[in-house]
């Protein structure tokens, strides 16, 4: 069980994927650019078997944006987007009802 100290190191920010790419190097990554509102994140996912790449741009999602960067497959992942799974194997994106700006904290 994590503290709730713990769990508010956490920093959960809303973004919108402005582009996704298939990754170089992997066949189940793909490489997005998520603005956050002060900035622009690339993020590198494990969602390309569940989402076609023209139907991501536009989504606004929930981004850990205080994890530190990773190197997958050679491309640099600032963050982490956040996604449910269920128990047939089906993955979602969490995603944000209504309209708020990018970069706005999840509490």
């Amino acid at each position: 069980m994590a503290s709730l100290d713990e769990f508010k190191k956490i920093e959960l920010k809303v973004g919108t994927i402005k582009s996704a790419e298939p990754h170089p190097k992997a066949d189940r990554l793909v490489v997005l650019k998520v603005d956050l509102g002060s900035e622009e994140r690339q993020l590198v996912a494990g969602i390309k078997k569940y989402y076609e790449l023209d139907e991501l741009v536009g989504k606004k999602i929930v981004v850990v944006a205080n994890l530190e960067p990773a190197v997958l497959r050679g491309v640099e992942s600032q963050g982490m987007l956040l996604a449910a799974e269920d128990a047939e194997g089906n993955v979602k994106l969490l995603t944000v009802d209504g309209d708020i700006s990018n970069g706005a904290t999840v509490h």
